[in-house]
């Protein structure tokens, strides 16, 4: 599940490296969804959260909720050079998302938790 901070074009580029994706736009009160309501929906869906929003690291450190989060931690980029950092690091992030609760991607790469 991506959350509203990112492209919703970013769907398309996992999608069409073999991730299902959804945007935040796509729940019924879109990017007015309230943190909780797209914790509940990923988890019931059994979906990791891509965000930008420190608040869902809090939520997942102190709560566990969501159950999975992975943590875009690029600062501004365009998107275009953000798509390119997820297609070189896309065989990293299938697997670090079969194993681990936390990822991050950063300028560097991707690191799992």
């Amino acid at each position: 599940m991506i959350d509203a901070q990112l492209p919703a074009m970013l769907c398309d580029v996992l999608k069409h490296r073999g991730i299902e994706a959804v945007h935040v736009d796509s729940l019924p009160r879109g990017d007015e969804s309230l943190d909780s309501e797209i914790i509940t929906y990923a988890n019931k869906n059994r979906f990791t959260i891509m965000t930008k929003d420190s608040d869902f690291y809090h939520s997942h450190i102190l709560y566990g909720k969501p159950k999975t989060l992975f943590m875009v931690q690029t600062g501004n980029m365009k998107n275009r050079e953000l798509f390119d950092l997820f297609r070189e690091n896309i065989e990293t992030i299938k697997t670090l998302t079969k194993t681990c609760t936390y990822l991050e991607l950063t300028g560097e790469g991707v690191f799992g938790h």
